[in-house]
C-alpha cells in the first residue's frame, strides 16, 4: 500500500468482515490481546521474535493494511520517542520503546477492527464482569470512532482556514497548526467524557444499590468457544511461555 493511499484512508477503523477473527469469540481475542500486551516486557531479542510472530498473525488475520495505516498516523510520535530515548539514554532503549508502541498499535488494531462494542460487552458479561463496568468499557470502546470522526472534522475545518498548507513551511508554523488542531480536540474529548459521566451517574451507575439502568437479571451466556478460539488462547499462552523460558 502506497503512502498516499494510507494517508487518504479514513480515520475510523471499520470492521474487517473478511478477517478470520470476525468469527472468533471476543473472549479469545481479549486473551490474545492481553497476552500480546504482556509481551512488551520481554527483552529486546525475544521481543523482536514475538513481533515477527505477531506480524504473521496480522497477515493471517488480513489486518496488516489496517495496522500499517495506524502506524503511519503515529509516525511523528514514534520518531520523537526514538530520538528522545536515543539522545537521553541509549539506542537500545529507543529501539525497545519504539517496538513496544508498534506492538501495542497492532494489538489495538486487532481488537477494534474485528469486534463491535456490543460483542465486547457480551464477552465481558460472560466473564462475570459487573454490568456497569462492562457497559462503561463498551461505551468507551464505541467512543473511539466517534472521537476519530470529530478529530477529522476539526482537521478539515482548520485546513479550510489555511492550516497545514504545503510541506515547505517552517517547523514553528506547523507546530502552531497542530496546536490549533489539538486544543479543540482535547476540549471536545473532555466535554464528551463529562457528559457521559453525568448521564451514567443520573442512571445510578455510581451506586451499588440504586440501579435504575436495569442490568440483566443473570449474566449473559453464549455458545462455548470453538477450536479457533481455543487455538488462539493456547497459541498465545505457549508463545509467551516459550519466550519467557528462553
Amino acid at each position: 500500500m502506497s503512502l498516499s493511499l494510507v494517508r487518504n484512508q479514513p480515520y475510523t477503523l471499520p470492521l474487517v468482515e473478511r478477517s478470520p477473527l470476525r468469527r472468533a469469540d471476543p473472549r479469545s481475542k481479549l486473551a490474545l490481546c492481553m497476552g500480546a500486551s504482556l509481551a512488551v516486557m520481554l527483552p529486546l531479542e525475544r521481543l523482536v521474535i514475538f513481533m515477527g510472530l505477531y506480524l504473521l498473525a496480522l497477515i493471517w488475520a488480513r489486518l496488516l493494511p489496517v495496522a500499517a495505516r495506524q502506524l503511519w498516523r503515529l509516525k511523528w510520535l514514534l520518531l520523537a520517542l526514538f530520538l528522545v530515548d536515543w539522545v537521553a539514554v541509549s539506542l537500545e532503549l529507543a529501539v525497545v520503546v519504539t517496538l513496544r508502541v508498534v506492538l501495542l498499535t497492532g494489538i489495538f488494531t486487532l481488537l477494534v477492527s474485528t469486534t463491535t462494542p456490543n460483542e465486547l460487552r457480551l464477552a465481558l458479561e460472560r466473564l462475570r464482569v459487573p454490568y456497569r463496568y462492562a457497559f462503561s468499557l463498551s461505551l468507551a470502546f464505541q467512543s473511539i470512532n466517534l472521537l476519530a470522526e470529530e478529530w477529522r472534522t476539526i482537521y478539515e475545518a482548520q485546513r479550510s482556514r489555511g492550516a497545514f498548507a504545503g510541506h515547505a513551511r517552517r517547523f514553528s508554523l506547523r507546530l502552531k497548526d497542530w496546536v490549533a488542531l489539538t486544543m479543540p480536540a482535547i476540549v471536545l474529548t473532555t466535554r464528551r467524557a463529562w457528559s457521559i459521566t453525568e448521564a451514567a451517574c443520573a442512571r445510578g451507575f455510581d451506586s451499588p444499590h440504586r440501579r435504575p439502568y436495569r442490568p440483566p437479571s443473570r449474566p449473559a451466556r453464549g455458545a462455548a468457544m470453538g477450536w479457533l478460539d481455543w487455538g488462539l488462547v493456547v497459541g498465545i499462552a505457549a508463545t509467551i511461555a516459550l519466550l519467557a523460558l528462553l
